[in-house]
Order: structure tokens, then sequence, then C-alpha cells
């Protein structure tokens, strides 16, 4: 029986074709680029936060570094400490920065009523600054307590420079007294600072007392209002001057929660609020 010669056997091709080694070698170079990481760890990012934080929106967004809703229409922001918030290292509450919006200025608790100097006013009234951030000092008033006296006590223990943002007067209760006592002293507070100070001092209070007392009683006065976690405060711009929409606020260089503030206006605006 003849024997069938094997027809020679195809040799295989070893390797990758040209135009496949071309076509792995381009998806590596995207692969490996910069560019490309960043953009897909700025879509992941996104996608995380709002993951995080589904009911937020574009105009009232949560702030990972300061741990709250920061409402976006403002541009200047700002803080109010007192003793509860311990020794500040007022460098790095100068250096934090969450997209565009760090700390411009801080409120310092100087006195309150006829006898209480806050233990750490000098400290946070000489370092604050020296880090850029614009103060301002004030007193946490006692409706019960002499207006004038308190005036004088809170000028006693504060140095107003120019430059300076005005003095605040806190004045957030009646402590038992009626509305018209309380506005009484409150009078005789504003009325003897702004001697003094040659500006009009800030009132603060809450939005609920500033409607109840204050507001048909003070329309020349600037005012700093506290309303907590709402994307909006309820009052007409021309109203208000600043805003204290939180008090859980966390900021580097503090040891504990602070409360977190916005202005009512431009970098101009805000310049005009200096002490002459």
């Amino acid at each position: 029986m003849p024997v069938r010669k094997r027809k020679p056997s195809r040799k295989k091709s070893k390797g990758l074709s040209l135009q496949l080694k071309f076509a792995i070698a381009s998806i590596l170079l995207v692969l490996l680029s910069p560019f490309y990481y960043g953009y897909v760890l700025k879509i992941a990012s996104s996608a995380w936060f709002w993951l995080r934080h589904p009911d937020d929106d574009k105009n009232y967004r949560t702030y990972e570094s300061y741990e709250i809703k920061i409402p976006k229409k403002y541009t200047i922001h700002g803080i109010d400490v007192s003793y509860y918030q311990g020794k500040i290292d007022w460098q790095k509450v100068s250096a934090m920065e969450d997209d565009g919006v760090k700390i411009d200025f801080a409120f310092i608790k100087a006195t309150e009523g006829i006898l209480s100097v806050d233990p750490y006013f000098q400290r946070n009234w000489r370092e604050a600054p020296k880090s850029g951030i614009k103060v301002g000092a004030y007193h946490f008033f006692r409706p019960q307590k002499s207006g004038l006296w308190q005036a004088n006590f809170f000028l006693q223990t504060i140095t107003i420079e120019k430059g300076d943002l005005p003095p605040v007067v806190d004045v957030e209760s009646l402590d038992g007294v009626s509305p018209e006592k309380m506005r009484k002293e409150l009078n005789a507070f504003v009325v003897r600072v702004e001697e003094r100070a040659k500006v009009r001092p800030i009132i603060y209070t809450g939005l609920t007392f500033y409607q109840r007392y204050l507001e048909k009683y003070y329309p020349h006065h600037p005012f700093w209002v506290a309303h907590y976690h709402q994307p909006k405060l309820k009052l007409e711009d021309k109203a208000w001057k600043f805003w204290q929409h939180s008090d859980k606020a966390r900021i580097n260089g503090i040891n504990h929660v602070v409360d977190f503030n916005a202005f009512n206006g431009d970098s101009l605006q805000f310049q005009q609020m200096f002490i002459p």
C-alpha cells in the first residue's frame, strides 16, 4: 500500500501583528496618561459626592472639609468664636479652603454683662489678624443690666482700630424683662458704642427674636441674624448684613465645632463695613 505523504503544516506566525501591537500601545498610552487619570478621578469624585449627598443642589451643597452645607450664593465667609472653641491655631484657620470657600472674617467674643471677660479674647484678638483674617469684637448683652454700663465695660476691654469690623452687640433673650425694657437698655448700649467707634454697631440675634422684638425698631443698624441649616435666610436682603447659617462647622486649627457665617454682599461692600 503506497504511503501518502503528509502535507507540510503551515507554520503559525510568531508574536502579534504590527497593527495589533500599535492598537495596544495606543490604549496603554491613554491609560497611563495623567490627563486620563485626572479626568477619571474627577468624574469618580463627582459621582461619589452626589451619591453621598443626594439632597444637595448647586445653591446649597455639602462641603466635605467643613462638614456642613454652605449656601453657594455668597463669596465672603467667616466664623465666630469664644472660649468655647479653646486655643485656636489661626494660621491653620486662614489656610483652609474648599472649592473657593475660605475664612475671611471672625467675630470674637470679648465681654458679657458688666463683669465677664472672655478668657481667650485677648489671644484671639491678637492672633487672628496676624493670619490675615478681618476681626470684629462682640459683647453678649444682658437686658436686665444697665446698657450704658455694659457698653463702657465692653469699650474698656476692646481696642477699636481702623480696618476692623464694627463692634457687635449679641442680644438673644429678654432675660425676664419686658421687650420695652430690653430695647431701652439696648438703645443705651448702641448709642454709647457708636459715639466711641464712630460707626453703628452690628446687632446680632436669632431670626425669631429679630422678628418679634427688633425688626421695626432699628431700621438703620446692620443686623447679623442666626438661622441654621437652611438654604436661604427668609428676610429681605436689605434687612441683614451677616447670616449665621450653621453651628456645626469643622475648621482646621479649632478642636470644637464652630458657627459659620456668610456676608451679604461683594468684596467692595465688605470693605465698606470696616471702621474708618
